[in-house]
């Protein structure tokens, strides 16, 4: 749950303006019960009357009243009338004030005078102090509800007698209320709406600023990082992850903070109806939440089981996806719609368990509901025909019920998908909390002038949680204007070298320096700057053939791009398209062929111009003629800047300056092709399996005319 409010953090003022809105939403929605009771009970039952005190009464009514009052309410009664013409006395501006005042003095003494009948006006005022004990009995008897009803009855056949349009004051109290309560609905309506306005859009910023923080997180790893989080993961984490805590922080901002404003405002109105039912809400609380703690205890392992069935099936997908061309070439595609199939079936399975125990509950909830309202019809029926309940108080007593025991259930609704969120929550935490082991230095070096002078000083190297090295004691130096090049079995660690240059791992012994400086000391960005890295899959993005080129030099001229691809023998193919540069490549590369993509790749770091080349196993895809073209041009274009070309075929390497040998991590031979056929068993093993007599023959009097 802390994560989830970390990461609203900047959101202050829209999430309590949220608050804000929902408060003036539960108070529209509060007050509406209220007055469909005022209609009911003083609209229809009473014609419109709403208070005991009448709005005007004759003259000779009134003294018969003032009979069974004291003298100090005759007195305060006298000064809040004001007679007419015609013996009639009206409430004055100032008497409405004290309306609820009034009200009380009166009950007593209109109750009497009804109860007298047409003995009332031979009433003295010996006989009604005798009587007013009687009376008083006479209203704790009938109940505040039945006393008010025969007040009011009264009331009706002294406003008749007054000549006032019963009709005309009911239509207009109904009318009047009316109007508020349309006022407060489209208030209402107009609150919810912009709560849930405000409520989406700091979901989906919070989802925005996630999806930010996590990809940017995801661009600072290193291969460790990376192969601790694989790819199916780490996209999920920032899709399906962060798409459940945005639909959580929209329902936490409309329903959590909804829920105890209307729940608590409920309560304080249901003790404003002058009922005795409150046992009836906590039945139905007690009821609710032993039924959602069941529901919860059965579907909260499944909950938690989501977001890996997710993985897994993410994970199956991607595999087979990129791998149909080996799929469909050993015919092993029943096999892989079984593997996806299972993985799939998991996932439905799950999300049936978790969807019908869902669907469950919302019919128990609704059964649960309606009893409850059946039980107070029941319970209220039997207090209406004993007349301490009114119709109206009734039917607001349910709403007000049902608000807040939706309250709850809004509550135990998300506490059910609450775990989902705080699960999606840490994984996404674990990414951001997840540093790159690959770090800036605090105070990283700068190289003034980069020569390119690459050295390796006993290295060694261990895969994270590897029980063994995979490089063992490495040491050389590549020099500007000369071709080191690496080869050796499969297995070797040809790429684990290579890719300890540019820092995709770091040594675990040893340093490795440029021109002098460990490239730790120095800046990630300014020791890639120097590299033009080819790796051994080629990579291409989707955007025109010139962007893929200038992908390491968005700054380049569309004249170096050029040149870059005819040094990279891609001139000729780009050509060909009707489009040129500017043609379309496709997601990965998927519209060009492998040797395409594999000179692409050369020509961007060509473009580049590093001083240091590192190209890995970069022209395998190559036909023999188009390689010895390359080289060439490349040695004349890059003559003067280090390359280290890690090669399977010894035909590459022939006239490289320095020809490493690895096997199994270690240096098994160094120095030129014909030098080590001399003294390198490992490279004349490798050199013989790929080259007949002959031509080992002809390749050492080609090296000894080269050099």
């Amino acid at each position: 749950m802390k994560k989830l409010v970390r990461f609203a953090r900047g959101y202050g003022k829209n999430i309590a303006l949220v608050i804000l809105l929902l408060a003036v939403q539960a108070f529209c929605d509060l007050s509406l019960p209220n007055y469909t009771s005022k209609i009911v009970d003083v609209g229809i039952q009473n014609s419109g009357i709403e208070h005991i005190t009448p709005e005007e009464i004759r003259t000779d009514s009134m003294d018969l009243l003032q009979l069974f009052m004291t003298e100090d309410e005759v007195s305060l009664i006298n000064s809040r009338y004001e007679e007419k013409e015609g013996g009639i006395l009206c409430l004055t501006k100032e008497g409405e004030k004290g309306i609820d005042e009034s009200d009380n003095i009166f009950l007593a003494p209109i109750l009497a005078v009804s109860a007298s009948g047409d003995k009332a006006a031979s009433l003295t005022p010996e006989m009604a102090q005798a009587a007013s004990p009687m009376i008083e009995e006479q209203v704790q008897a009938l109940g505040d509800s039945m006393a008010e009803q025969t007040a009011i009855s009264w009331l009706k056949t002294e406003y008749e007698a007054c000549g006032i349009d019963l009709g005309a004051m009911q239509s207009h109290y109904l009318w009047s209320i009316g109007i508020r309560m349309i006022a407060l609905s489209f208030l209402m309506l107009a609150a919810a709406i912009s709560a849930g306005f405000l409520a989406s859009r700091i979901g989906a910023g919070i989802s925005r600023n996630l999806r930010r923080q996590v990809f940017g997180r995801v661009l600072s790893f290193s291969s460790s990082e990376m192969d601790k989080f694989s790819t199916a993961s780490l996209i999920t984490r920032c899709t399906n992850d962060i798409q459940q805590i945005q639909m959580v922080t929209i329902l936490m901002l409309r329903m959590v903070l909804y829920a105890p404003i209307i729940g608590i405002g409920g309560v304080i109105r249901v003790a404003s109806t002058n009922t005795s039912m409150s046992w009836v809400i906590a039945l139905a609380v007690l009821i609710i939440l032993g039924l959602v703690g069941v529901l919860i205890s059965v579907a909260m392992p499944r909950f938690k089981k989501m977001p890996v069935l997710i993985d897994r099936l993410n994970l199956v997908t991607r595999e087979i996806l990129t791998g149909i061309p080996v799929i469909r070439a050993f015919s092993r595609e029943r096999h892989e719609e079984e593997r996806f199939q299972e993985a799939n079936m998991n996932l439905m399975k799950n999300q049936l368990f978790v969807n019908r125990v869902m669907a469950f509950m919302m019919p128990s909830m609704m059964l649960v509901m309606n009893g409850i309202t059946v039980l107070i019809i029941w319970v209220g029926s039997h207090q209406i025909d004993l007349g301490s309940l009114q119709v109206g108080d009734m039917m607001a007593f349910i709403t007000y019920t049902m608000q807040i025991v939706m309250a709850f259930l809004m509550l135990t609704m998300l506490s059910i998908m609450l775990p989902r969120a705080i699960v999606s929550a840490d994984r996404i935490q674990e990414v951001l909390d997840t540093s790159s082991c690959i770090r800036n230095p605090e105070n990283p070096e700068t190289l003034s002038v980069t020569k390119g002078i690459l050295c390796f000083e006993h290295v060694n190297f261990r895969y994270p949680n590897a029980e063994e090295d995979v490089l063992h004691d490495i040491s050389f130096t590549a020099c500007p204007g000369q071709t080191t090049a690496i080869i050796g079995s499969t297995g070797s660690g040809k790429s684990s070298l290579i890719n300890l240059i540019p820092r995709l791992y770091d040594v675990t012994g040893g340093r490795i320096t440029l021109d002098g400086t460990d490239i730790r000391d120095l800046s990630l960005h300014d020791l890639r700057e120097q590299i033009g890295f080819v790796p051994q899959k080629a990579i291409l993005f989707s955007g025109s053939i010139a962007d893929n080129i200038r992908y390491g030099k968005p700054e380049a001229a569309d004249f170096t791009v050029q040149q870059a691809a005819e040094i990279a023998q891609a001139s000729e193919f780009i050509n060909e398209k009707p489009e040129g540069y500017t043609s379309w490549i496709a997601q990965g590369g998927s519209n060009v062929s492998g040797g395409q993509k594999q000179r692409l790749s050369i020509a961007r770091a060509i473009a580049k111009d590093p001083a240091v080349y590192l190209f890995d196993d970069s022209f395998s895809a190559l036909d023999y003629k188009t390689d010895l073209t390359l080289r060439k041009e490349l040695q004349k274009a890059a003559g003067g800047r280090t390359q280290i070309i890690v090669a399977q075929r010894i035909s590459t390497i022939l006239h490289a300056d320095q020809i490493l040998v690895l096997d199994d991590g270690r240096i098994a031979g160094m120095g030129t092709h014909e030098e080590l056929l001399q003294s390198c068993d490992a490279y004349r093993e490798i050199a013989e399996s790929q080259l007949s007599a002959a031509e080992l023959a002809a390749s050492s009097g080609k090296e000894e005319a080269h050099e």
